[in-house]
Order: structure tokens, then sequence, then C-alpha cells
């Protein structure tokens, strides 16, 4: 689905418009705040990334926690910052396919083991604590991933395709 609305998005490098000066789009109570709970949005994700087989949670909640603390990096800091460190799909694109293939190679790991696909294979320990899933922390860990790689590339595009256009015709101003 991400890979669907992103070529729906994805402008050409000839008709994309020139970065905008946005630091006075925002006030700085938002940046404020948006800088104080990036990190912990940031620290909620990987939570409930690890412990998401333990408690409610997991890979796909842990990854949407991690872009919405990611995203409001963009909210504190503007456009250009962003793009400097997170809007780059050189770095995004790579990351989420790394993700979704460390996903089949868990489960090809059974498959040549002579079991089902993504069956466990490090065996259960005490019921409670992380080593308890087995397999299933490493499933999290490159869900999460996956979704937060995928989930950043979808808002690196929308602001490339919607923003900074808006922004470009304001700059002059």
């Amino acid at each position: 689905a991400v890979a669907g609305v992103v070529l729906l998005l994805r402008v050409p490098a000839t008709r994309r418009a020139r970065d905008v000066d946005d630091d006075a789009a925002a006030r700085d109570a938002v940046r404020v705040v948006a800088d104080l709970f990036a990190g912990a949005g940031v620290l909620i994700g990987l939570w409930l990334v690890a412990f998401g087989f333990v408690t409610p949670g997991g890979g796909f909640q842990g990854g949407v926690a991690v872009t919405s603390g990611a995203v409001l990096l963009y909210v504190a800091a503007g456009y250009r910052p962003w793009r400097r460190a997170l809007g780059d799909e050189v770095v995004l694109d790579p990351l989420e396919a790394l993700a979704a293939g460390g996903f089949v190679v868990i489960g090809l790991a059974a498959l040549v083991s002579g079991y089902p696909f993504l069956t466990d294979l490090l065996g259960g320990g005490a019921t409670g604590t992380l080593e308890s899933g087995g397999t299933a922390a490493f499933v999290n860990w490159t869900a999460g991933l996956e979704v937060a790689a995928a989930n950043l590339v979808l808002f690196s595009e929308f602001l490339r395709a919607y923003v900074v256009p808006l922004g470009a015709g304001r700059a002059g101003r």
C-alpha cells in the first residue's frame, strides 16, 4: 500500500520545488512541545516493539509510534533538517527493504531447518520475559523497522509533493 501511495505522490526531480526556509512556520511553543515528545514517542515505540509479544503491542504498533516521534522532528525543526536527517529515499528505501527481507529470512530459516515458515527455532524461555517469545522478538523488530521506514517514506513523499510546493509560493513574501 505504501509503495502505491508513494508512486502516486512522487514528483519527478525536474518538477520538484526548491527548498524553502520554513523556520518561521512554527511557533516556539509548538517546537518546544514537539522536541519534548519526539524522544518520548520513539522510546514508547521501541518499548512496544521489544515487549510486543508479552504485552499488548508489537511491531506494527511500535513502528507507528516510532514514526510519530520522528514526524515530531519535522514539526520541531522544519523541512530542511527533516530532509537532511530522515527524508532521503537513499536511506529510507533500503532500510525498509532490509526490514522486509529480515522477516523473510527469519521464516526461511525455519523452512531450511525442516519446519513450517516462521516456526520458533529458539524455544520458549521463562514466561513473561523477553526470552519467552523465541523468534517472535526478531519478527517484532523486523516488522517495527519496516512499518517505521515505510511510514517515514510515505510522510517524506507527502512533504515533498504537497508541503514544499506550498511553501515555495510563500517564500517570496
